[in-house]
C-alpha cells in the first residue's frame, strides 16, 4: 500500500465532499471546535503559527487566515494546491498564506514547529498512519496543539451492520476501492489511533464526532431534512457521550504530554 494523493480529482473531491450536507456538517463541527479550543493556546487576539497538513482545497486554512493566524498550507497534490490558491488568494487576511507542496513525512526535516497543526482526513490515506503521529508531534511546539480528524472504522462497521452487509464485514472489505473512490483506503480503529498518539507523546484533551447521525439516516428522511436543522442537531449531539463515538469522523484535540 502506498500513500494516496488527490491529483486529477480536485473537481470530484469538491463536488463529493464540500458541495453537499456532508461537507457542511464537517466544517460546522470542525470550526465550532476550533473556535472553542484554540483559546487554550493564547490570548483571543493572538496570531498563531498554523500548519494545515493535507489541506485539500483550503477550507480550514481560509477560516484560520481570516481570523488573523499565520497559515502555512501544506498539500502533496499540485491540483489541490492550485484549487486552494484560487480560494485563498485575495481573502482579507493580515498575513498571506504560505503554500508548501509536500507530504507530511517530509515536513519535520524542515526544522519548523507550529503553535497549531491541523491534520484533517489525512492519516486514513497513508500507508503508515501510526508513524504519522510521530511526525505531528515533531511539528508542534511544546505548548501547542494538534487538531486531528480521523476516519472512524467503528462508524463504518456500524453502517455496514445496519445495512445488513455481513459478508462484506466478514471479508473485512472496509477500504475504498478504485482510483476515484473517496472512501479512505485505511479506516482507523480509534483505540489503535489513540495508542499511536500516546506513544508519540500526545494526549487527547477533547473529542467530537463529525456526522454522528446524518450518514445513518434512511431515505426519504435524509433528502427531505432541512440542512440547517441537520447541522444544528449534529452540533448538539457531536459531543454527547452516547453518540460522539458514532461520528463518521472523530475530531481530537491533542496536546504534547509534557504540559
Amino acid at each position: 500500500m502506498t500513500d494516496r494523493y488527490f491529483d486529477q480529482l480536485g473537481a470530484h473531491f469538491a463536488r463529493k465532499i464540500y458541495a453537499g450536507p456532508k461537507g457542511a456538517i464537517r466544517l460546522a463541527v470542525l470550526t465550532r471546535d476550533l473556535e472553542e479550543w484554540v483559546g487554550e493556546l493564547g490570548e483571543a487576539d493572538q496570531s498563531l503559527r498554523v500548519l494545515d497538513v493535507g489541506a485539500g482545497l483550503g477550507h480550514i486554512s481560509e477560516w484560520l487566515a481570516v481570523r488573523g493566524h499565520r497559515v502555512t498550507l501544506c498539500e502533496p497534490s499540485a491540483e489541490m494546491i492550485e484549487g486552494a490558491r484560487e480560494r485563498l488568494d485575495g481573502i482579507p487576511s493580515a498575513y498571506p498564506v504560505e503554500y508548501l507542496q509536500a507530504p507530511l513525512q517530509d515536513l519535520p526535516q524542515r526544522g519548523q514547529t507550529f503553535d497549531l497543526v491541523i491534520c484533517h482526513a489525512v492519516l486514513e490515506w497513508l500507508a503508515e498512519p501510526a508513524a504519522a503521529m510521530g511526525y505531528l508531534r515533531q511539528l508542534v511546539t511544546p505548548q501547542g496543539a494538534v487538531s486531528l480528524a480521523l476516519y472512524n472504522r467503528d462508524a463504518l462497521i456500524y453502517k455496514n451492520l445496519i445495512k445488513g452487509q455481513f459478508r462484506k464485514l466478514k471479508r473485512n472489505q472496509l477500504a475504498g476501492e478504485g482510483g476515484r473512490s473517496l472512501t479512505p483506503q485505511q479506516p482507523l480503529d480509534p483505540r489503535e489511533a489513540l495508542e499511536w498518539a500516546t506513544s508519540a507523546g500526545l494526549d487527547r484533551i477533547h473529542q467530537s464526532g463529525i456526522r454522528v447521525f446524518h450518514d445513518y439516516m434512511p431515505e426519504p428522511f435524509k433528502s427531505q431534512a432541512d440542512a440547517q436543522d441537520v447541522i444544528e442537531q449534529e452540533l448538539l449531539y457531536s459531543r454527547h457521550p452516547a453518540y460522539c463515538h458514532l461520528g463518521r469522523y472523530l475530531h481530537w484535540w491533542l496536546r504534547p504530554a509534557n504540559l
